[in-house]
């Protein structure tokens, strides 16, 4: 008798899946306001099992943010639907102009471009940046990339192409390599995260610190988002990934 989940599953099963997440521990680079993780032994497996625990932000190493992360009032994480989780992946890859320019921040005219090349990116997916920010990971100082005044320098999302992806296009979320979405210059132009208040706002999620966007292609891959689902959360760190056409 036919089964046609089981049936897809074979089929993916066969496809690439990249894993769009860093592993972090005490020592791994993280946002500046938290406190480093703690991992604590709580038996070992001389009192007949290994259990540990773990003292951690939601919002460390590659994690989610659920919409009340800024937003007031809005969606905690528990209260996204599953199928929201599973998306189709859009790259767009800006690694180049980030290694020139690291405060590099992307435009409304650069998904232009982008769908040029690509095609228009479609209704209900999920849009990563891809800067290779990530390559930095494990070292927090090129993470932060401070210069001499103690300003960092770190890519990110233009609020107008974020407005664009989201009003023009109606895309799902996005997702991107750095701590923030908005880029630093424009954190301190701004004296705000206006670019991440904004995604939040569209009662959708976003996901930050992803990795290895390099071995995924422009536009045919599907992104997953495995996450706990943890009571009252901002977020959470989150196991991405994505598999290939």
């Amino acid at each position: 008798m036919a089964n046609e989940v089981i049936d897809a599953i074979h089929f993916l099963k066969q496809k690439e899946w990249v894993d769009l997440t860093h592993a972090f521990g005490p020592d791994s680079p993280h946002f500046s306001a938290f406190d480093a993780a703690e991992f604590n032994t709580l038996f070992s497996h001389d009192d007949g099992f290994f259990a540990q625990s773990f003292k951690v932000a939601g919002q460390y190493g590659t994690h989610l943010d659920a919409p009340i992360h800024f937003v007031r009032d809005a969606r905690f994480l528990e209260e996204l639907d599953l199928k929201e989780l599973v998306l189709p992946l859009v790259v767009i890859d800006k690694s180049k102009e980030a290694a020139e320019n690291n405060d590099f921040t992307l435009a409304a005219d650069d998904i232009l471009e982008f769908e040029e090349e690509h095609g228009k990116i479609e209704k209900g997916t999920f849009v990563a940046l891809r800067t290779d920010w990530s390559k930095r990971w494990p070292d927090q100082e090129a993470f932060d990339n401070k210069d001499a005044d103690e300003n960092s320098h770190v890519p990110g999302w233009g609020l107008d192409a974020l407005k664009f992806l989201f009003e023009q296009r109606n895309i799902n979320a996005v997702g991107h390599e750095t701590f923030d979405t908005d880029a630093a210059i424009d954190f301190r132009k701004n004296g705000s995260l206006i670019a991440e208040y904004y995604v939040l706002e569209q009662d959708t999620y976003q996901v930050e610190v992803l990795t290895n966007l390099d071995k995924v292609p422009a536009k045919g891959a599907v992104i997953s988002n495995i996450v706990p689902k943890t009571e009252k959360a901002s977020g959470f760190p989150v196991r991405s990934f994505a598999i290939l056409p």
